[in-house]
């Protein structure tokens, strides 16, 4: 078991915690993070684009000019993708780019994700985090206590609308639940911060 020192919200020592070697100490994947990471971004891409071919363009009823004497090459269509307005060649078309992978590749990858995070000491484990009301200077304040990187993922146990408002409007700062997180977030993130809640509740899903 690999003993994290955890904080408060005023950034002091507030005991230490035990996390499972099983999901926070195994050796990093980094093929199935690669793998899980470029799934993510395609699952993102809207594949809205479209160009017209030569077939859907309009025009192309007569020969633009004739075969001969023009000092021109000869040309039987205005459609052509040669030809100025013409058609594209291989236009892109409206496409599903999402795909799926095996939910153990998935699996492995989120805890090379959250393992990494523990060996390069980029994990900060909060014995609580709470508002009373939302507050950005409040969270600010927080996460300066913390010593939180600019790119900071909050990861909660259960939705707190306070958490989420106060680090809304904080640029680089997001927050999750542990069953919306992902393996994306988790790397493109500097600082991991998670409160005690949801690290058990982290290993209650991925054991």
């Amino acid at each position: 078991m690999a003993k994290v020192t955890m904080l408060n919200m005023a950034g002091a020592q507030a005991g230490e915690i035990e996390l499972n070697d099983a999901i926070f100490g195994i050796e990093p994947n980094e093929n199935a993070v690669h793998a899980v990471v470029k799934n993510y971004l395609a699952n993102q891409r809207q594949g809205t684009q479209s160009a017209k071919t030569r077939a859907e363009v309009r025009g192309g009823g007569r020969k633009p000019f004739r075969q001969k004497g023009t000092g021109r090459h000869r040309q039987g269509s205005s459609t052509d993708p040669s030809q100025v307005g013409g058609g594209i060649v291989f236009a892109p078309k409206p496409r599903d780019y999402r795909y799926t992978l095996p939910k153990k590749l998935r699996r492995l990858a989120m805890k090379s994700a959250l393992s990494s995070k523990v060996a390069e000491k980029e994990i900060i484990v909060l014995d609580e985090l709470k508002f009373d009301a939302p507050k950005t200077k409040e969270m600010v304040k927080v996460l300066a206590n913390v010593k939180a990187a600019k790119k900071a993922l909050i990861v909660m146990a259960e939705k707190d609308e306070n958490v989420v408002k106060s680090a809304a409007n904080i640029p680089g700062v997001r927050t999750a639940l542990v069953g919306t997180m992902n393996v994306y977030e988790i790397i493109n993130h500097e600082s991991f911060i998670i409160t005690q809640e949801a690290a058990k509740k982290i290993e209650e899903v991925y054991l």
